[in-house]
């Protein structure tokens, strides 16, 4: 009687086992669609005051980001993203520069963040129909539309003595990202991505038209990407 309840015993975990793992691998064969992503890095901004940028005489600040992605095809996805960016005047502007500005009253310091929201279509360069048929390494880049609200202080001059006063402005841009990534495992990708926020404004930072180009953000990070929510089917 013991040798039958222990035969029978070790037969049930082996079906058991069995089950699960069939289970298990007929639900990953549904493709995981979904992507949550973090991403930290460098960042500077192109304003008027921003510095030399020709000399590599400016300010770098630290950005983050949060996105989530809806996969459309193998190839194609769509994707939410949210973030800020810390952004700062900067360089050493000669005294040419600095008069010019004080004709202008323009604002020779900015200081502050800017915090976005965009949607964005982006494409694959190698397609995948399924998360875990994803090859090594992948490419992909988009180009979306989106909204920002920047906070600044702002100063008429470099002295010690002025106030700064606080000024808010909120635009369009238009993202524009690309990016490499790398698999780490079924469920989990590492990348590294380059992002400009082309702004449909000159004046995130107080200062008017002394660039040629308007004011944009530009961003280098480190993502972390996470598929999720796979859909399971009868």
């Amino acid at each position: 009687m013991s040798t039958l309840f222990k035969l029978s015993t070790l037969l049930f975990f082996i079906y058991a086992s069995m089950n699960l793992s069939a289970q298990s691998f007929y639900k990953e064969k549904q493709s995981r669609d979904n992507i949550v992503s973090i991403g930290i890095g460098p960042s500077f901004a192109y304003l008027d005051n921003g510095g030399q940028y020709r000399a590599i005489n400016f300010e770098i600040k630290p950005s983050i980001s949060a996105s989530l992605t809806k996969r459309l095809t193998d190839r194609f996805e769509i994707r939410a993203t949210a973030g800020a960016q810390w952004i700062s005047s900067g360089g050493d502007p000669s005294t040419q520069v600095t008069n010019m500005w004080a004709a202008n009253n323009a604002s020779f310091t900015a200081v502050g963040s800017a915090y976005y929201f965009d949607i964005m279509p982006s494409m694959y360069v190698v397609p995948f129909g399924n998360h875990m048929n994803r090859s090594l390494f992948n490419f992909y880049i988009g180009l979306g539309l989106g909204v920002m609200h920047a906070s600044t202080d702002q100063t008429k001059s470099f002295s010690e003595d002025e106030i700064p006063t606080q000024e808010k402005i909120t635009t369009g841009y238009i993202p524009i990202r690309g990016g490499i990534s790398y698999t780490l495992g079924p469920f989990s990708d590492i990348a590294l991505e380059g992002t400009m926020l082309a702004t449909f404004t000159d004046n995130l930072d107080g200062n008017v038209g002394f660039n040629k180009f308007g004011d944009h953000l530009v961003q280098g990070q480190i993502v972390y990407r996470r598929y999720f929510f796979s859909q399971f089917k009868d």
